[in-house]
C-alpha cells in the first residue's frame, strides 16, 4: 500500500534526526558498523507505510463502530487484525506513558493556580515585571 492509495501525498515523512536518534539508541554500538543515508531513508519510508496502514485499518474499525474519533482500542484492534498482536502490549504501555506525561504537563501548566497567590497579586507581579522590562528596553543598549 502506498500513500496514494489513501489519497495522501508524497510529502509524508518523519524527521530524519529523530529516526537517526532512534536507530542509534536501539542498535548496539558496533565498531565499523554504520547506518547509511539510503538505509535511513528506506527505514523512514517503511515507518510511514506502517503508520499509514495501521491508521487506515483503525479508521475502518472506528467507522464500522460509527465512531468519529479513532481511539486507542481501535489501534489495538487494527494491530491484531493486521497480524501484529505482538506489538499491542508495548503500544498500550507507550500510550499509558504518554497519558501520564500529558497529565504532568497539565499540572506544570497550572502553576499560577498552585502558587497560593490571588489573581490580583499575580496581576500586580506581572505588571511589575512588564514595567521592569519596559524600563530596560527604553534604556537602550549597554555601552
Amino acid at each position: 500500500m502506498s500513500d496514494k492509495e489513501f489519497g495522501g501525498t508524497d510529502d509524508l515523512s518523519l524527521p530524519k534526526a529523530t529516526v537517526s536518534k532512534i536507530v542509534t539508541e536501539i542498535l548496539q554500538p558496533s565498531p565499523g558498523v554504520a547506518f547509511t543515508k539510503d538505509a535511513r531513508d528506506l527505514l523512514i519510508a517503511c515507518c510511514v507505510e506502517f503508520i499509514t496502514l495501521i491508521s487506515f485499518q483503525a479508521n475502518e474499525i472506528a467507522e464500522n463502530e460509527t465512531k468519529k474519533t479513532i481511539a486507542t482500542e481501535h489501534i489495538d484492534k487494527a494491530l491484531r487484525e493486521l497480524g501484529f498482536p505482538e506489538y499491542v502490549q508495548e503500544v498500550l504501555a507507550s500510550a499509558g506513558e504518554h497519558k501520564d506525561a500529558l497529565k504532568s504537563r497539565e499540572k506544570k501548566a497550572n502553576k499560577p493556580g498552585q502558587s497560593g497567590l490571588s489573581d490580583a497579586e499575580l496581576a500586580r507581579q506581572q505588571e511589575e515585571l512588564f514595567r521592569c522590562a519596559n524600563a530596560k528596553f527604553n534604556q537602550g543598549p549597554a555601552e
